[in-house]
C-alpha cells in the first residue's frame, strides 16, 4: 500500500481557511465603517452601506469564532 501523504496544515485546512476568510470579512467591513475613504472616485459611494456592512461583519465574526472553536475543540 501507498503511504499517506501529509496534508498541508494538517487535517484542519478547512478550519484554517474559514478562520482567515471570516476574519478578513469581519475586519474589512468594520474598517469600511470606521474609516471611509478620504476621496471618492466617480461612481463610488462616499460611505459603505451601514446595514450591509454590519451584517457582513457579524457573519465574518461568527465564521471566525466557529473556526476557532473547531480548531481548539
Amino acid at each position: 500500500m501507498l503511504a499517506a501523504e501529509p496534508v498541508f496544515l494538517g487535517e484542519d485546512l478547512l478550519a484554517w481557511l474559514l478562520l482567515a476568510l471570516g476574519g478578513a470579512l469581519a475586519v474589512g467591513n468594520a474598517l469600511a465603517l470606521v474609516r471611509p475613504p478620504r476621496e471618492t472616485r466617480r461612481g463610488e459611494l462616499a460611505r459603505a452601506p451601514v446595514a450591509r456592512s454590519v451584517v457582513m461583519a457579524v457573519v465574518g465574526l461568527v465564521a471566525a469564532i466557529w473556526a476557532l472553536a473547531s480548531l481548539t475543540g
